[in-house]
Formats: C-alpha cells, structure tokens, sequence
C-alpha cells in the first residue's frame, strides 16, 4: 500500500474535543481518511479507506455523564 498524499489535507478536531489537547486530528483526502495525534502533527498518520473510517465512527459510542 501506497502512503497517502497529505499535500493540501485540511485536519480537522471533533467538536467534542474542548481546549484539551489530548486529540485526534483527521482529513478527508477524498480516496483515504487520514487520522493523526494532534500533539504530534508531524508525527505518523493511519490512512483509512473511506466504508473503514464510516463503519468506525458507526462504532463509537459516547458516555454520558
């Protein structure tokens, strides 16, 4: 597999993510989702296609308090 083209990718934090810095940035590069750790932008990125990265966030459940 091919690394993903990040030229241009536009990241992004959940809303639900506050003033903590604790986070996870992703972009939508059209054939991938790319997922990287927001204290570390020129870290490492995970590249998901796009049925994995739906399927995921259909996964996730919230708590409330």
């Amino acid at each position: 597999m091919r690394p993903a083209d990040l030229t241009g990718a536009v990241w992004r934090k959940s809303t639900r993510s506050g003033s903590n810095a604790d986070c996870l940035e992703f972009a939508d590069l059209g054939r991938a989702v790319a997922v990287r750790d927001s204290k570390d932008p020129h870290g490492p990125v995970l590249a998901f296609d796009p049925m994995s990265w739906s399927g995921f966030l259909r996964g996730l459940t919230i708590d409330s308090p």
